[in-house]
């Protein structure tokens, strides 16, 4: 159950790993080995494919040296073939209120089978009835029922789940290495779409991205201060902030989802905003009433204790309700189908 739904198409489970290929029959050929490697993987489970590759059909191949001795052109054998089974409409009939269209098929049935081809005739130039099966013989093969796209390339999805304790990061590193282990050609193009692209793509930038919001909150805070000191007072507390809430994710056995993520931001927001509120109350009793560092902000911590813990709890108890509430409708919820609380 995912909390933040950010896929860009649907699939059996969580996680997308697509390979294109411009040519379908490599592709049809390379997809089941992928898919048993990343079976084999531990760190993955419920490992699936969109491919459906059982479908049948039947390669009618015309011996064009006898078909033409016969009197019978390729145009016909195709004319013929799509009056039998295409639904060729060859009239319409007109009536007061409506009209219909007359389409030209083989009985019912003789299309259920591929033996029907047996049964077909076609009429050469001379007028002579020939069978079809005395110029060209069946074989029947296996197609795809379906040929999904990615962009203008024949796609086939994987889509899986990860193992209990397994992160994605990990799981992503060993379905790397099973496509080296495995020596993909060139011409057959993998990559993570969806919850597993957004990953990787949250992991290129985010070491810049934090650098330069620490930068930015840097330069903030020391054109509100004027001090090059007091920013990295304020900036001081995040570390402790972060680390205490991987403990708590830890201590109750909670995943590291995007919702945590989000949840680690608010308390580096909250914690930031209750050093500022302790600094600006220090600096104006140092500079107002003369007093030391030290007593400005043990007096300021006193002070400011009550709106610090008023501001504290509102945003505590504020996610309570998302936390507490179950039924079918909220993301965080137990039980489908079950009713709904009054939240």
């Amino acid at each position: 159950m995912q909390d933040l739904q950010i896929d860009t198409r649907v699939s059996r489970t969580q996680y997308q790993y697509t390979l294109e290929d411009a040519d379908p029959n490599e592709l049809a050929a390379w997809a089941p080995k992928v898919l048993d490697a990343l079976k084999a993987i531990p760190e993955l489970r419920d490992v699936a494919s969109d491919q459906q590759s059982s479908g049948m059909q039947v390669a009618v191949t015309i011996d064009r040296d006898t078909a033409s001795r016969l009197g019978v052109p390729t145009q016909l054998v195709d004319d013929t073939l799509y009056d039998a089974f295409g639904q060729r409409m060859v009239s319409i009939i007109f009536t007061q209120l409506n009209q219909y269209r007359v389409i030209l098929e083989a009985k019912p049935e003789l299309q259920q089978s591929p033996s029907a081809l047996e049964h077909i005739y076609v009429r050469s130039a001379t007028g002579d009835k020939i069978p079809l099966s005395a110029f060209a013989h069946f074989e029947s093969t296996r197609t795809p029922l379906t040929v999904s796209h990615q962009g203008q390339f024949p796609a086939v999805t994987l889509s899986f789940n990860l193992t209990s304790g397994a992160s994605l990061g990990r799981a992503v590193d060993a379905i790397r290495e099973a496509e080296a282990r495995i020596a993909l050609p060139p011409s057959v193009h993998a990559s993570f779409q969806g919850s597993a692209q957004a990953f990787g793509e949250a992991l290129s930038s985010e070491p810049v991205l934090i650098v330069a919001a620490i930068i930015t909150v840097y330069i903030v805070l020391g054109v509100l201060y004027e001090s090059y000191i007091h920013p990295v007072t304020i900036l001081s507390t995040l570390p402790s902030a972060g680390v205490g809430a991987l403990l708590a994710l830890i201590a109750t056995k909670t995943e590291f989802t995007i919702i945590a993520l989000i949840g680690i931001v608010l308390l580096i927001g909250i914690v930031k905003k209750n050093a500022i509120m302790m600094i600006d109350f220090a600096l104006e009793a140092e500079r107002d009433e003369g007093l030391s560092p030290k007593d400005s902000i043990h007096k300021a911590s006193l002070l400011r204790f009550r709106p610090i813990m008023m501001t504290t709890f509102a945003a505590l108890l504020g996610g309570l309700p998302l936390a507490l509430e179950h039924g079918t409708g909220p993301s965080c919820g137990g039980r489908s189908g079950s009713p709904s609380s009054a939240g």
